[in-house]
């Protein structure tokens, strides 16, 4: 199973990350800011499409956070087995 992962920052400054499967489905979702790590809800959507769009909800600022990844950036992550 692959997993990739992408990031981004918050306006809050936070950094947003997200796991995501094979299908650009959202695995998890975390923020962190400083030194301290947070649950970040995220999802995607448009997941089939070549560019496709990932929502959190920033623990740190209570801003809901959209943005567009192109599928040829997304970055392998190694998936314990």
């Amino acid at each position: 199973m692959s997993q990739f992962s992408v990031q981004s920052r918050c306006e809050c400054q936070a950094i947003l990350s997200a796991t995501l499967d094979e299908k650009r489905h959202v695995v998890a979702g975390t923020a962190s800011r400083g030194r301290a790590r947070e649950v970040a809800p995220a999802h995607s959507i448009g997941a089939s499409g070549e560019r496709f769009d990932i929502g959190w909800a920033c623990p740190f600022c209570g801003r809901n956070t959209l943005r567009t990844f192109h599928v040829g950036a997304l970055r392998p992550i190694r998936v314990a087995s």
